[in-house]
């Protein structure tokens, strides 16, 4: 059984609010970088079935997102589009969406976990954990959190540009993707940045 509280249980009576933060979209080659940051109610017994959201079905982070919406103290979401990525580069827009998460909280957070980043620039007491949304509660709450809104924004984005396919790659680079760049060129939400776009800019 997987420890969902590591680190947690350790700080849980030095901190009031303990926030959990968590980005999702960093591999795409289209679309935004989303991070969640959420800070959960310790007087409410943990929501059965929270895992990596990536190991979830789409139905059931639905589910989960509003559960963890009714427990939470308070959530937030933050993106940063793909024309910010392809101007500060992935890793400071990693960076940077991780801190509006967490600054944008209502509800200031005595500590933060985040999963696997570390981010020196956050005054807050912080730590980072490998694999966070596999082995600490708030951080898998903020993954699926994260997630479910990605995924929302690329099936809307699927409206616009269904040659593209978003709403079942979610920007990933499929076969399929591939080849509709090839035939389309880039949509408004491609980063021109990324590998292998910056090669096909060229050819």
């Amino acid at each position: 059984m997987l420890d969902f509280f590591v680190g947690e249980s350790q700080i849980a009576y030095d901190f009031n609010y303990i926030a959990g933060v968590d980005e999702v979209g960093r591999g795409p080659v289209a679309g935004p970088i989303v991070a969640a940051a959420v800070i959960m109610d310790p007087k409410k017994s943990p929501i059965k079935g929270i895992a990596d959201s990536k190991l979830l079905t789409h139905k059931k982070r639905v589910e989960l997102r509003e559960k963890i919406i009714r427990d939470a103290i308070a959530f937030n979401i933050a993106e940063i589009s793909r024309f910010e990525i392809d101007r500060i580069g992935i890793q400071r827009a990693n960076e940077k969406v991780l801190m509006k998460a967490t600054l944008g909280l209502k509800t200031n957070p005595d500590f933060v976990f985040i999963d696997y980043f570390k981010l020196p620039n956050l005054k807050i007491p912080n730590e980072s954990i490998v694999k966070g949304d596999l082995n600490n509660y708030s951080i898998a709450c903020a993954s699926i959190i994260a997630k479910v809104y990605r995924d929302g924004l690329m099936d809307k984005a699927h409206e616009n540009y269904p040659e593209y396919n978003f709403c079942k790659n979610k920007g990933y680079l499929t076969k399929f993707h591939l080849d509709a760049i090839l035939e389309h060129g880039f949509s408004d939400l491609h980063r021109e940045s990324f590998w292998p776009m910056r090669e096909l800019i060229h050819e």
